[in-house]
């Protein structure tokens, strides 16, 4: 299950995985972001926001938001990786090849400060 919270006024898409993730997952975000990025053409940001990753999740997930991302990157200044797990510095790198938005980890009791990070960028473009 995806977890998928848009915050309308800041732009910003928080993603919070439960568990592996479906293509219906992902159908569901698409539901949910494109109408806005239609009506205001871009995100500020999008957090990805899980505790913990195992390995096999985390893979399984990464190629999944990968796919889902690549549609965004363009309309994406800032993404924020919020966990604990030890696949994030993977993440981030594998990512960050991917698309053109700025990518940084954030511990999972950091979420605040990603949220902060992503809308650093906002005030200044």
């Amino acid at each position: 299950m995806l977890n998928i919270t848009l915050d309308r006024e800041k732009a910003i898409v928080t993603l919070e995985p439960e568990d592996i993730l479906s293509k219906e997952d992902f159908d569901i975000a698409v539901k949910v972001i494109d109408p806005f990025i239609a009506e205001h053409g871009k995100l500020t940001g999008l957090i990805i926001a899980s505790e913990s990753f195992s390995v096999q999740k985390a893979f399984s997930a990464l190629v999944k938001h990968l796919v889902f991302i690549k549609k965004y990157h363009k309309k994406l200044k800032r993404l924020a990786v919020v966990t604990d797990s030890d696949t994030e510095e993977f993440a981030e790198n594998i990512i960050s090849h991917f698309i053109n938005a700025e990518v940084r980890h954030f511990p999972f009791e950091k979420r605040k400060e990603a949220r902060e990070w992503i809308l650093q960028r906002r005030k200044h473009t």
